[in-house]
């Protein structure tokens, strides 16, 4: 029988009155069952949280800082049975699931480095005029208050790693809420925090349920909510607490631009592989996978067959087994809803050139062309295996329909050219430019977050910090500069 997973209230280990099961997209398996917290637990675990926000935020930098190398070097340690819940939980492919693994291990590294560094104070002399004389301003960030994080499914350890990194390495109390499809990978966490020396109630991991969480959004006691997930919850959330400060994750519809001058056989190849690799890679559950591809008209011809080759080369099949590339999506609900829009858009005239299959929570890695600009598959974030390939004439074109689009997360842009990098960084609507490769690379230490309808602030360590704290100025009086 498989037992239940209790979850974490103010650091301690709890269990509620109810449970639920988590089971596997691949097989249907039950993987685990978890316990929900009442609404009592959960008041407790808001009540600690802000009891203890002032004793945290003036806890020493070297007390976080080694909290979170403990929970970066346990990870390491755990890789592989953590790499296996991730799978079972997500259907992720085992050689994703372990990549996952390292950038959480990562993400603790970066945290304890910035908890060490962040927040050493600036100091600017006011003197610069006449009624300043005399005078010193010495600004340091401070605390917003308690951290209400709310992770999605498809990085179920690496995006609770972003909501709880930079939270304790600022010294801010965190409330977690993992994803309910997938919250074992966040929960296991906890078990590491537990072995460290943070105070009582600066962190809690609550499995709550989707229908309990408008009343945790809007309670006043929890100033700063981080959101990845849906652009429709993530809106709703930020509508329904304007006075808050809320960091929105909210995803995209990632391009793919390859220029007149990423041209040799050798160019096309690279890019047709990093396309195909990541428009599949976590079944097309990305927010910055490849959906679009923009072929300049010199290239197209000779690059369409590279990526069709290239997609059909991707294995797919048991997440458990090392070959494979694609695994299912998250639920055959999910895979239903890719099966509609592709079938929409294909009797709309789009050409079906590979793929366009369903095996259950499974869908085949697809190609499309010729996709009518008005179908939803064009639209919107379509969060599965599916690609689609356009032509163009120039530069600009390509410019013009990468922002075309109501999402602007990141771009990819394969050229050589160092003056067209720079044309693309200016004249892309997004969060992030990727030259000479896919838009998919994030490196979590960098800022990461999108424009339009990809959402509000910056993820990436350091940048979160920023997000989750505000400056406070001190100034001095009678100081001889």
């Amino acid at each position: 029988m498989t037992s239940t997973h209790a979850f974490w209230l103010a650091g301690r280990q709890v269990t509620g009155e109810d449970s639920f099961d988590v089971t596997s997209p691949w097989d249907g398996r039950v993987v685990g069952t978890v316990s929900v917290p009442t609404d009592a637990q959960i008041e407790g675990a808001v009540a600690a949280a802000y009891a203890v926000r002032d004793e945290f935020a003036a806890t020493p930098a070297h007390v976080r800082a080694a909290a979170l190398d403990h929970v970066s070097r346990r990870l390491v340690e755990r890789t592989e049975e953590i790499a296996r819940l991730i799978s079972a939980e997500n259907g992720k492919p085992m050689k994703w699931a372990r990549g996952e693994v390292g950038r959480a291990v990562s993400v603790f590294r970066f945290a304890a480095e910035e908890a060490r560094r962040f927040n050493g104070g600036e100091a600017q002399r006011l003197d610069t005029d006449l009624g300043g004389q005399g005078r010193l301003a010495f600004t340091r960030r401070f605390p917003k208050g308690v951290v209400l994080g709310i992770a999605p499914f498809n990085f179920p350890l690496n995006l609770c790693a972003h909501k709880i990194a930079p939270a304790i390495a600022a010294g801010a109390p965190i409330i977690l809420k993992p994803a309910p499809a997938t919250p074992l990978s966040g929960l296991i966490i906890g078990d590491l925090l537990a072995e460290t020396e943070l105070p009582a109630g600066s962190w809690s991991i609550l499995p709550v349920p989707n229908d309990k969480m408008p009343a945790l959004v809007q309670d006043e006691r929890l100033p700063v909510i981080s959101f990845t997930g849906s652009e429709k919850v993530g809106y709703a959330i930020m509508d329904s607490v304007p006075r808050k400060h809320c960091t929105l994750e909210l995803g995209g519809n990632g391009a793919a631009v390859v220029l007149a001058d990423f041209a040799s056989d050798e160019d096309l190849d690279w890019a047709a592989s990093r396309i195909a690799t990541f428009s599949n890679y976590q079944g097309g559950q990305s927010c910055i996978s490849v959906q679009r591809v923009i072929a300049d008209a010199s290239v197209y011809d000779r690059l369409l067959p590279r990526i069709v080759a290239a997609v059909e080369t991707q294995v797919t099949g048991d997440p458990n087994d090392d070959a494979t590339d694609v695994g299912p999506l998250v639920s055959e609900d999910a895979a239903k809803r890719v099966e509609t829009w592709v079938d929409e858009a294909v009797a709309a005239g789009a050409a079906l050139i590979t793929g366009g299959k369903r095996d259950g929570a499974s869908y085949a890695p697809t190609v499309l062309t010729d996709v009518p600009a008005d179908v939803t598959l064009s639209c919107e974030e379509v969060f599965g295996p599916v690609l689609t390939v356009q032509k163009v004439d120039g530069e600009a074109a390509a410019f013009a329909a990468v922002n075309d689009s109501k999402y602007g997360l990141q771009a990819g842009v394969f050229t050589h050219d160092l003056q067209t990098a720079f044309r693309a960084h200016r004249a892309l609507e997004v969060g992030g430019v990727v030259v000479g490769d896919v838009p998919s690379y994030r490196a979590d230490q960098m800022p990461y977050g999108g424009v339009k309808q990809s959402g509000v602030g910056r993820e990436g360590v350091k940048f979160a910090m920023d997000d989750y704290t505000y400056e406070r100025v001190m100034v001095l009086t009678g100081i001889t500069l």
